[in-house]
């Protein structure tokens, strides 16, 4: 099956191109440390959980960031 015209003008994948660039640099020079953005794989630990609840139900947390300084 050939692609459409349109089909072979779409870009490559960003995040394609980028794990090729790891792959490379991994292979010329050795480890890579990742600092991408992953999914995860185990729930969020409880600790942090209830830090965002409690954040999420302050009131301060639903304002402007004072001083405002929208006016200058």
């Amino acid at each position: 099956m050939e692609l459409a015209e349109r089909a072979k003008r779409i870009p490559p994948y960003l995040f394609t191109i980028i794990n090729e660039m790891k792959e490379k640099v991994a292979q010329e020079r050795g480890d890579v440390i990742d600092l991408g953005m992953g999914n995860p794989d185990l729930p969020t630990p409880s600790h942090i959980v209830e830090a965002l609840r409690e954040a999420v139900m302050d009131p301060l947390s639903h304002r402007y960031p004072l001083p405002a300084r929208g006016d200058k």
